[in-house]
């Protein structure tokens, strides 16, 4: 009987167009006020402070700060321009560095959502500008983006250790290699969609082997800033907020 009122007073707050956390909420509430004995309401203020009071939080605003840092500097837009002398030789051409971009800026940021803005300011001009297919463009860049909860310092990783009592840094290298395995898949697809389909890609750009190493002073600062924030932490050198 309890189960179907909830059921039904959650979809009912689904249908009218309640966002789901706030109907999640009010159905808590509701579940309080008419079957529990006990008020709970009056405990939301210390459940809340209690869920939020830890310094590792901190370590979120800080590596987004991070990131932002990155984009306002212009790193991430030579970053971009470095793996595009390096990757877009291969069928698909910058959907390779769109991937690759959001693989490394991932790493410095934490953030999907982050990645995937930064990636798209700096990428989708050129889209234009050499005529890819959008839609597939736009789609290596949001695949991309979704890296960004796997690879450390992974912001979604933070919020899940907080609240499991479970060790950041070993979660940040569970995170490591499943994220890199991720992005070689998303190269590989690309690959072979743009084999099949060579209207999806766009043009391959070649390189001399003389500007692709002069690029990397572009993608220096970028794997440098993250070889320190993650090996200070594997190392247990500092905490994820200190790093």
């Amino acid at each position: 009987m309890l189960i179907g009122v909830i059921l039904c007073v959650l979809l009912s707050l689904l249908f009218l167009s309640v966002y789901v956390a706030v109907a999640l909420g009010m159905v808590g509430l509701f579940i309080d006020f008419f079957y529990s004995p006990f008020p709970l309401r009056f405990a939301l203020g210390d459940v809340a402070w209690t869920a939020s009071d830890s310094s590792l939080l901190m370590t979120i605003p800080l590596f987004v700060m991070m990131g932002e840092i990155l984009v306002r500097s212009g790193l991430a837009k030579n970053m971009y321009e470095g793996l595009d002398r390096w990757l877009s030789w291969l069928p698909g051409g910058l959907l390779h560095a769109n991937i690759a971009s959001s693989t490394l800026f991932s790493a410095v940021c934490g953030s999907s959502v982050a990645t995937a803005a930064t990636i798209t300011t700096v990428a989708m001009p050129q889209a234009r500008a050499l005529g890819y297919g959008e839609r597939l463009f736009a789609g290596s860049i949001a695949a991309g983006g979704t890296l960004g909860i796997l690879i450390p310092p992974s912001i979604n990783l933070i919020i899940y250790g907080v609240l499991t009592q479970t060790s950041v840094p070993k979660l940040f290298m569970a995170g490591l290699l499943p994220g890199l395995l991720l992005a070689l898949m998303f190269m590989i697809v690309t690959i072979l969609l743009c084999q099949v389909r060579p209207q999806l890609g766009g043009p391959r750009q070649h390189y001399s082997w003389g500007e692709r190493f002069k690029a990397v002073k572009y993608l220096l600062p970028v794997l440098v800033l993250f070889a320190v924030v993650v090996a200070s932490i594997y190392a247990g050198w500092a905490t994820p907020t200190e790093a």
